[in-house]
C-alpha cells in the first residue's frame, strides 16, 4: 500500500495505483462495491427496494456489516421481491428472528414487510418505484461545485433527501430518515459523491450520462 500522503484527503491509492474513496479501504469486497455499484444509476425496482430496506437495517451499524450479510438477507427476504415480502406474516417474522445470517431486529424486519406493502401502492401510483425515486434527483445547480472530502463531511442530508423522507413517511414507510435517504441516493446514483480524484467518479458520471430517468407510466 502506498503512503497516504500520495493521495488527497479522503482518498487512498493502492499498490496497483488505483485511487479510491477512503471509506472502502478495509476489504476487497468493499472496494468492489465501491468500484462497480456505489454511485451508478439504478432503475431496477428490485434493486431499489432491496437497497432501501438494507439501508433501514444499517441504522446504527456500518454498511460493511450489511454488505457482508447481503446474500443472507436476499435468501431471507425472497430476493427482495416486494410482492413476496408483502405477504410475510408472524410466522415469517419468527423465522427471521432465528436467522443468524441477518440483523435480527424485530422492528426492522416488520418495517421491511410494511415497506413492501407501501412499495406495492407506490408502484400502482407511479408505474415503477424508479419513477418515484428519480423525481428526487437534484438539479445540477443544487449540487456542490466540487465533491471533496471536506464538502461531504458536512453533507449527511440534502434538501432532496429531506423531502423524500417526509414524503415516504406520509405514505407510511418506516426507517426512512433523511440521512438514510441521502445514503440511498448516493448508492443508487441519484447523486455522484465519489470524491474528485477517485477512479470511480468518472465511471459513475459516464453511466449517468447514458441513463434515462424513468417516467411515471401509471397513475390511479
Amino acid at each position: 500500500m502506498l503512503d497516504d500522503n500520495t493521495a488527497p484527503t479522503g482518498l487512498f491509492t493502492d499498490d496497483s495505483l488505483v485511487t479510491r474513496c477512503v471509506w472502502c479501504r478495509s476489504t476487497p469486497e468493499y472496494q468492489r462495491y465501491h468500484d462497480h455499484e456505489w454511485g451508478v444509476p439504478v432503475s431496477d425496482d428490485r434493486r431499489l427496494f432491496e437497497k432501501i430496506c438494507l439501508e433501514g437495517f444499517q441504522a446504527g451499524l456500518s454498511w460493511l456489516t450489511i454488505l457482508k450479510k447481503r446474500e443472507a438477507f436476499r435468501l431471507a427476504f425472497a430476493g427482495f421481491d416486494m410482492d413476496a415480502v408483502a405477504v410475510f406474516d408472524d410466522a415469517d417474522i419468527k423465522r427471521l428472528l432465528l436467522d443468524a445470517g441477518i440483523v435480527r431486529h424485530r422492528g426492522k424486519i416488520a418495517s421491511t414487510i410494511n415497506n413492501a406493502q407501501r412499495a406495492q401502492e407506490m408502484r400502482r401510483e407511479f408505474g415503477t418505484l424508479a419513477a418515484y425515486f428519480w423525481q428526487f434527483e437534484p438539479q445540477l445547480e443544487a449540487r456542490p461545485g466540487q465533491i471533496t472530502h471536506q464538502t461531504l463531511s458536512g453533507m449527511t442530508t440534502s434538501a432532496q433527501s429531506i423531502s423524500m423522507s417526509k414524503d415516504l413517511r406520509k405514505r407510511g414507510w418506516s426507517f426512512v430518515g433523511p440521512t438514510t435517504m441521502y445514503a440511498f441516493m448516493q448508492a443508487m446514483g441519484l447523486v455522484n459523491d465519489h470524491i474528485l480524484g477517485c477512479a470511480a467518479r468518472g465511471r459513475a458520471s459516464a453511466a449517468r450520462s447514458e441513463f434515462k430517468s424513468p417516467a411515471v407510466t401509471s397513475a390511479h
